[in-house]
């Protein structure tokens, strides 16, 4: 890999670690403790917050695993280990880093880990 190639690959990955804050961010007030004060909202209502709140809850929590994914990309650059799979040392293959710059294995050991 080519140190152009990395340097595209770098700021992809920024960018994508930008984009993920960014949402992050923006839905930073869903994942709020929910008002369970009857007088104030209906039972209805409080579901649906209830609801929305699980699911910004679980979102956030792939947007994190997703950031740690890509900030090891970024370490793995840093020490000239990108590229090469975790589990076997070979080359991952371009396509799957293009689609996945984040992706830590090759696709044959990605599949045999489940």
């Amino acid at each position: 890999m080519t140190q152009y190639d990395l340097d595209k690959i770098r700021a992809e990955i920024e960018s994508r670690i930008a984009a993920i804050q960014e949402a992050s961010q923006n839905t930073a007030d869903d994942r709020q403790p929910v008002e369970l004060d009857q007088s104030s909202v209906g039972r209805l209502s409080r579901m649906d917050s209830l609801q929305i709140q699980a699911m910004a809850l679980a979102s956030e929590k792939r947007r994190e695993m997703e950031l740690q994914k890509l900030e090891a990309a970024l370490r793995r650059i840093a020490k000239g280990e990108y590229g090469a799979c975790l589990v076997c040392g070979e080359d991952i293959a371009p396509k799957r880093l293009a689609a996945d710059p984040g992706a830590p294995t090759c696709l044959h050991c990605a599949i045999k880990a489940g």
